[in-house]
């Protein structure tokens, strides 16, 4: 379980909204002060994420809290939303090209473009039924854990 403290912002309809920070693992090697992502982390700066999490332990709005979230969930999440679309965009061209080569196309490209394209278009649809057949299911949701013994500040700038 990959777990995160945050703070409780509010409850509406039964659903419990919380607060993150985002961090950025930048400052954390050596290559810190030539690296391209950590000065582009240095402008974008520390935002904070509203979210929905599920409230098993009855937490009040302000309440600092551990939040939870499923490991496999999280890669099997990350893997569709990124690698289907580009799975479908190579697939699909290569039997762009398969079927431009069959036909005696000379200049094949722009088949295997709009190939592409349709396999591209067609994976961001199978991320979308995805993320709809998901929406309610409770091992992809953040899930609070336990009120965090420390306090923190979340100072939004």
């Amino acid at each position: 379980m990959i777990t995160e403290n945050a703070t409780v912002v509010s409850i509406e309809n039964n659903q419990t909204w919380i607060e993150t920070q985002r961090k950025s693992a930048c400052g954390q090697c050596s290559a810190n002060k030539g690296c391209g992502t950590s000065v582009l982390s240095k402008v974008i700066g520390n935002k904070l994420s509203k979210m929905k999490a599920i409230n098993k332990i009855n937490a009040q709005v302000g309440d600092e809290v551990i939040v939870g979230l499923n490991e496999s969930s999280l890669l099997k999440g990350a893997f569709v939303i990124y690698m289907l679309p580009l799975l479908f965009l190579f697939l699909f061209s290569i039997v762009g090209q398969f079927v431009a080569q069959n036909i005696g196309i000379p200049n094949d490209e722009l088949l295997v473009i709009i190939f592409a394209a349709v396999g591209f278009f067609l994976g961001m649809k199978k991320v979308k039924s995805f993320s709809t057949s998901i929406e309610k299911n409770e091992s992809y949701q953040p899930v609070i854990l336990k009120k965090s013994t420390h306090s923190s500040v979340l100072v939004n700038l």
